[in-house]
C-alpha cells in the first residue's frame, strides 16, 4: 500500500473520532468519497492500526445508529420552513 494512503486512513480515523464526524463530513473534509472514506477505515485502517481502527469503527457504528434520527430532523425541519413560507 503506498505510504500517502496510510497517512490519509490514519488521518481520516483521528479526524473522525476527534469531531465524532459522520462519513459524509468526513468525505466532504478530505475530498474524497464516501466510498473511499469507509473503505480506509474499515479495510485499509486494520492492517496499519488496528486500535485506531477499532475507535473509528465505535463512532461509525454510533453515527449509523443515529441516522434514522438525523434523517427525521432534517425531515421535520424542511416541512417546518416550507409551512414558513406560505
Amino acid at each position: 500500500m503506498k505510504g500517502y494512503i496510510e497517512e490519509r486512513a490514519v488521518d481520516i480515523a483521528n479526524y473522525i473520532i476527534d469531531y465524532n464526524a459522520t462519513v459524509r463530513q468526513t468525505a466532504k473534509k478530505f475530498g474524497i468519497s464516501k466510498s473511499t472514506v469507509h473503505k480506509d477505515v474499515t479495510e485499509r485502517l486494520p492492517f496499519i492500526n488496528r486500535a485506531l481502527a477499532e475507535r473509528a469503527r465505535i463512532v461509525l457504528d454510533l453515527n449509523k445508529s443515529e441516522r434514522h434520527i438525523r434523517g427525521g430532523l432534517a425531515t421535520r425541519e424542511k416541512y417546518l420552513h416550507r409551512v414558513g413560507e406560505r
